[in-house]
């Protein structure tokens, strides 16, 4: 397993049988660790299958290194913004012509993949449910939001939830998460809007779950019609969760909440929120991303490229 995303190939790991022994080779953003240090790693490790999440550098080096056989697994902007690029989209495209299989973390994302690669297949992300499960919610005088997803208004729409609390501003209390390129630009737009945010420290991800339990309700991602880690982890902690999931895609179809994304229906989403839409919202998390189920699946994937695993 080479490289991470969202925390998906450690889920993935936590939850693979005994008789599966994995090398995690993980790299930092130093300049030194993703180039150079992670193509001398790649090219001493010897395994069965190499399964590397996102269609960048980690990628390339292993193809290029003749390591077989490959799983690419794109994670989303690696498809949505570098395939664009005029330097990291040639690394995109020869990985996703090289690789032994292409996977994809999200709907949105998998058109993409096939037109490169009709055998693309999208995989849904697993949650860790040993971290992230359900916990009574507890009374408060108003209703507690929290932005969970990082701000960034180009990919997750901070400013729209921004904008659409602004509306009900006196029937909610409103908490954010201090990360995301956008992090200052969403405070002056809130105080421009007279709405009051808590700002949260950043914490480690397994220590996420205190925030979700501690609110009344979830705001995600309203650009991209796919649901997030942020979304699926909420619900798994007894939280129900305003996003915008796009009634476009078919593997959506058994969600209860779609084609939210304007300010004015995000607002009264967050209102009429509660246990009955949670409970539709975890029985879609249940069914489609039980980590057991979708290890099962991984599984079944090594097995069909490496005659190794029986």
């Amino acid at each position: 397993m080479i490289n991470d995303c969202a925390y998906v190939a450690q889920t993935l790991i936590k939850y693979f049988p005994e008789e599966i022994e994995v090398e995690h080779i993980k790299r930092t953003r130093g300049i030194w660790s993703k180039t150079f240090g992670i193509a001398y790693r790649i090219m001493r490790t010897r395994a069965d299958v190499f399964h590397i999440h996102y269609l960048l550098q980690d990628c390339y080096i292993a193809a290029r290194l003749r390591k077989r056989p490959i799983i690419g697994h794109a994670h989303g902007s690696d498809l949505r913004a570098s395939l664009r690029h005029p330097l990291w989209g040639r690394i995109v495209r020869y990985n996703l012509k090289e690789c032994d299989r292409i996977l994809v973390s999200t709907p949105d994302i998998l058109s993409t993949a096939k037109s490169f690669r009709e055998d693309a297949e999208y995989l849904p992300n697993p949650v860790d449910l040993r971290i992230f499960y359900p916990k009574p919610a507890v009374n408060h005088a108003k209703k507690k939001v929290l932005i969970a997803s990082d701000s960034n208004w180009d990919v997750k729409g901070t400013d729209i939830a921004i904008k659409a609390l602004s509306r009900i501003k006196n029937e909610v209390d409103v908490s954010i998460i201090a990360y995301g390129k956008d992090f200052e630009r969403t405070l002056n737009l809130a105080r421009s809007l007279g709405l009051r945010l808590n700002v949260l420290p950043k914490v480690p991800h397994e220590k996420l779950n205190q925030y979700y339990w501690d609110a009344d309700v979830v705001i995600d991602r309203f650009k991209l019609g796919s649901l997030g880690m942020v979304s699926l982890e909420a619900i798994a902690c007894g939280r129900p969760v305003i996003a915008y999931v796009s009634s476009e895609y078919e593997e959506y179809k058994s969600f209860p909440l779609k084609d939210v994304n304007e300010e004015e229906d995000v607002a009264e989403a967050i209102v009429s929120a509660d246990e009955r839409l949670w409970r539709e919202e975890y029985e879609y998390m249940r069914v489609n991303h039980d980590p057991n189920a979708i290890v099962d699946t991984i599984i079944r994937i090594y097995k069909s490229l490496s005659g190794n695993l029986k």
